[in-house]
C-alpha cells in the first residue's frame, strides 16, 4: 500500500469514525413503548442533565406519587417503566433539572394555558374497546371556528363536532351540549385529551345517545381590572356568562342546524367549567333545559342557588336533568357536597353519583360517556 493510499484511508476511518460517534451518542430515544402487560417504557436522551423525572397526573389512579425518577442508563438515555396502567388514555411530560418538557419523541403533544403535554394510550381488550377508543364506526367532524366576543371585546376559538350524518342530512336540526374546560385548559382540549368527539361517535353508534351537535368554547376571558384572585375570577365568570348568552349561542344558531330553545340545549362542564355549567344553566333555566357538572368548582354559587329558594316547584318544571358526579378521592370533594347538601335543602332535584377516583381525565371521560345517554332522553 503506497502513501497516497494509506493516508486516504486513514482520513476515510477517522470520518467514519467522527460521523459515527460513540455508541452513547448513536442511541436514540424512543416514543412511549406500551409492553403487552400494560407496562409502558419512557425514555429522552438528554445525557447533560442532572435529574430527569417522569410526571403524569393519572399515575395517581396507580400509586400515591404523580412524580417517577427516571435513570440515565449507559447509552447515554435516561428511561423509566411504569405499571402495569389499566387501559386508558395518558398525559404526561418530562421534569428535566426543574424545567418542564414535552417529549421530544411524543407523538401526541398538544399545548394548553398551563404548558404543552403529550399522550399515550394503552388500548382496551379485544373485543371490548373502552368508551373513549377509536373504533370502527361512522365519525363525526370537528370544527374550529374564531367568533367576534363584544363581552370580551375580541375574536375568540371554539371547536365544534357535529355527528355523523350531520352533513348528509340537510333538513335536520339537532340537539346541542355546550360543554366547558377546566381552568389551565382551553377549548382544545375536549376533543384531544377529553375525546368528546370519539366518546359521542361511541355512543351513537351503539344507540346510547342521540345524535348531537357539541359547542367547546375557551371559558377563561381575559378581564382587565384590580383586586383579589377571588374578584378576578368573579369577573371573568362574569364576562364569560355574558359571552355564551349575547355572543356564543347566537353565533353557533346562525351558522348550525341546531335547537334554538332551552328543551334543545344542555350545558355541562368539568371542574372550573362544571361550575360555570352550574351557574349559567341554573341562572338562565328559561335558556337550558339540561345541566350537568363533573367534579365542579362550586365556589361562589351561593347567589344562583339563593333566588331559585322560592320558586322550587317552577325549578323542577323547567329542569330535565340537574345531573352531578365527582369522585371520592377529589381535593373538590368537600365543597362540592355542601352544594348538593344545598340543593336538596331547597328541593331542587338533581341527580347526584360519587364515584372513583380523583381530579383527572380518566374520569372526566367516563363522566361524558354517562351523561351524554341521559340527554333528550325520558
Amino acid at each position: 500500500m503506497n502513501r497516497y493510499t494509506l493516508a486516504r484511508t486513514t482520513l476515510l476511518v477517522a470520518f467514519l469514525v467522527f460521523i459515527a460517534g460513540p455508541l452513547d451518542a448513536r442511541a436514540q430515544a424512543e416514543p412511549p413503548h406500551v409492553h403487552t402487560d400494560g407496562r409502558v417504557t419512557f425514555s429522552l436522551k438528554a445525557p447533560e442533565a442532572r435529574d430527569v423525572a417522569l410526571f403524569s397526573w393519572e399515575l395517581r389512579a396507580f400509586s400515591e406519587e404523580t412524580t417517577v425518577p427516571m435513570t440515565l442508563e449507559a447509552d447515554s438515555i435516561w428511561r423509566v417503566t411504569v405499571g402495569p396502567l389499566s387501559p386508558g388514555v395518558y398525559d404526561y411530560w418530562f421534569d428535566m433539572d426543574g424545567l418542564r418538557i414535552t417529549d421530544p419523541m411524543g407523538r401526541n403533544v398538544f399545548g394548553q394555558r398551563l404548558g404543552a403535554r403529550d399522550y399515550f394510550e394503552i388500548p382496551g381488550p379485544e373485543g371490548t374497546p373502552r368508551h373513549d377508543e377509536w373504533r370502527e364506526v361512522s365519525h363525526g367532524a370537528v370544527a374550529i371556528h374564531w367568533y367576534p366576543s363584544k363581552a370580551v371585546g375580541e375574536h375568540r376559538r371554539l371547536h365544534v363536532y357535529t355527528p355523523p350524518g350531520y352533513f348528509e342530512n340537510p333538513d335536520r336540526t339537532y340537539p346541542v351540549l355546550y360543554l366547558l374546560h377546566g381552568a389551565g385548559d382551553d377549548d382544545g382540549i375536549w376533543p384531544t385529551l377529553g375525546r368528546a368527539n370519539v366518546i359521542l361517535d361511541n355512543l351513537i353508534a351503539d344507540g346510547k345517545a342521540v345524535p348531537m351537535v357539541l359547542v367547546m368554547p375557551d371559558g377563561m376571558p381575559t378581564v382587565a381590572g384590580e383586586g383579589d384572585r377571588n374578584a378576578r375570577r368573579q369577573r371573568m365568570h362574569a364576562v364569560f356568562e355574558q359571552d355564551v348568552l349575547d355572543d356564543l349561542i347566537p353565533y353557533v344558531e346562525a351558522r348550525y342546524r341546531i335547537h334554538a330553545d332551552r328543551d334543545g340545549r344542555a350545558i355541562a362542564g368539568l371542574s372550573m367549567g362544571g361550575g360555570q355549567s352550574l351557574r349559567i344553566g341554573l341562572g338562565h333555566l328559561d335558556r337550558f333545559a339540561w345541566i350537568g357538572g363533573f367534579s365542579s368548582s362550586t365556589f361562589g354559587l351561593d347567589p344562583v342557588l339563593d333566588p331559585l329558594a322560592a320558586r322550587t316547584e317552577q325549578v323542577n318544571e323547567q329542569l330535565q336533568l340537574l345531573w352531578l358526579a365527582i369522585g371520592e378521592d377529589d381535593f373538590l370533594l368537600e365543597r362540592h357536597t355542601q352544594f348538593v347538601k344545598r340543593l336538596g335543602e331547597l328541593g331542587i332535584d338533581h341527580e347526584y353519583h360519587e364515584t372513583e377516583g380523583y381530579h383527572m381525565w380518566s374520569v372526566w371521560r367516563g363522566y361524558l360517556a354517562a351523561f351524554a345517554p341521559r340527554l333528550w332522553h325520558e
